[in-house]
């Protein structure tokens, strides 16, 4: 098989999706598509610290990791609060003392908010903003302090097809999402020479529980959601998994600064 691959110019195998002997913090894990990231980065062969706000879902999944074999430790916090913040960035350090393992975050912890713009409080203003965008900018900075001591690392940034795309009520998750993918790539221009990679995941509406329960109670939304996908249904968060263990791997280690859309053709359509 070498010798093929030689006489046709390749110079190396595939890079591998698997992640074994990495170490990677997934906040918002206790569900969705936290949870479902962080149960493919498991099985993967990672070690995974899940990050979430409510300590019986976490350690659901904590024990469903473990019951598959895999390794994982949870901790509850809230990523909007600043001190939770450093008390994740002391539980990834001490995790990774070791000094062995290539290091992943994943900044998934995130709400939404669908909202005439009259209508839009203070409260839900800061409700989006404080998750998305201080959340989403403290927590990459403060793992990213410990990537960049390590000279290696990979950020992944939970965007949304809404950071490219508008629609009626969306203004404020809009706004906070175009924030997360611009900051992404703001992060990667000036980590990118210190080792760090830092990249986006963009979906479009997944069928999460809470993405059930809001279309469910709105079915008009639902259709209108469907004609705008080419593919013609919703995603799952089976189908994120692919791209997620790829931005966490080798595989994509010359790859800075992009927001990956897997929308079922969303934003191409629009």
């Amino acid at each position: 098989m070498a010798e093929r691959h030689a006489r046709r110019g390749f110079v190396s195998a595939p890079p591998s999706l698997r992640l074994d002997g990495r170490l990677a913090i997934v906040t918002g894990a206790s569900e969705g598509i936290g949870r479902a990231i962080a149960l493919a980065y498991a099985e993967a062969g990672a070690r995974v610290v899940l990050v979430a706000r409510r300590a019986d879902a976490l350690e659901a999944v904590r024990s469903a990791i473990h019951a598959r074999g895999g390794e994982a430790t949870a901790l509850t916090a809230d990523v909007s609060r600043f001190e939770d913040i450093g008390a994740c960035a002391a539980r990834f350090r001490a995790e990774a003392d070791d000094g062995a393992a290539p290091l992943v975050l994943v900044n998934n912890a995130g709400n939404d908010l669908t909202k005439p713009a009259l209508e839009v409080t203070e409260a839900d203003w800061d409700g989006v903003h404080d998750l998305h965008l201080k959340g989403t900018f403290f927590v990459a900075q403060a793992i990213g302090a410990i990537m960049i001591a390590r000279g290696y690392g990979k950020i992944i940034n939970m965007s949304s097809t809404w950071s490219r795309s508008a629609g009626a009520g969306k203004s404020v998750y809009c706004a906070a999402k175009a924030g997360v993918s611009h900051l992404t790539a703001a992060l990667s221009t000036e980590w990118a020479p210190l080792g760090v990679r830092v990249n986006a995941l963009a979906p479009t509406a997944v069928m999460t529980s809470a993405t059930q329960r809001a279309l469910q109670a709105n079915p008009a939304r639902a259709a209108e959601l469907l004609k705008r996908i080419p593919l013609g249904r919703l995603s799952q968060t089976a189908d994120l998994i692919g791209a997620a263990l790829f931005l966490a791997s080798d595989a994509s280690d010359f790859m800075t600064g992009d927001t990956l859309f897997v929308d079922g053709g969303f934003v191409a359509a629009r």
